[in-house]
């Protein structure tokens, strides 16, 4: 007597293959939100570094030319007078009389952009017009204008007391509000 030989076809049932494509979407969805994080993370890094090299820039003015820069305490990158601040510090000033950084140092380095976004916006005659972080907001500067090393910066609701320092710049970070966790500050 011969046994009955079960043939198993060859092949994925449809339970199987439905099963594999939601592994595949449950898969590529976290992958897709790992990845927007890292990218959200790395935006504010450079953001905070751009922060820090403005910061750096007003100081080294400072050690450079026993002063600060002549502009307003608190300044917008793209308002007049924070141009006027940028260009004072890429060495970029338009001759005048009283020119404050008359050795024509750049003391600012900064990514370069040709959109409102994410670095220094220069114009087609080649002076700086703005800059911004990877949102698309314009950084504040202030700076010390009594010399005492003492800085009282609002962010929204909070005060934050800053000694020992004679510049702060900051932008309000992804959200476009000031006094919440994302705000990108050089401090």
């Amino acid at each position: 007597m011969n046994a009955p030989v079960s043939r198993r076809r060859s092949g994925f049932t449809l339970i199987e293959l439905l099963v594999v494509i939601a592994i595949i979407v449950v898969l590529a969805a976290a992958g897709f939100s790992a990845g927007i994080i890292a990218m959200n993370r790395a935006k504010t890094i450079a953001s905070v570094a751009t922060a820090k090299a403005l910061e750096n820039a007003v100081n080294n003015f400072y050690t450079e030319y026993g002063s600060l820069p002549d502009v307003p305490y608190k300044v917008q990158t793209d308002s007049g007078e924070g141009v006027r601040l940028l260009n004072i510090l890429l060495g970029l000033e338009e001759n005048s009389n009283k020119m404050q950084n008359a050795r024509m140092l750049k003391l600012l380095q900064a990514v370069e952009t040709k959109t409102k976004s994410k670095g220094l916006l220069y114009s087609s005659s080649g002076r700086a017009v703005g800059l911004y972080d990877a949102w698309g907001s314009p950084f504040t500067v202030e700076t010390d204008v009594n010399y005492e090393e003492r800085l009282r910066v609002s962010l929204g609701d909070k005060t934050e007391l800053l000694n020992g320092r004679r510049v702060a710049v900051y932008s309000p970070g992804a959200d476009k509000k000031y006094g919440t966790t994302d705000d990108v500050k050089s401090w």
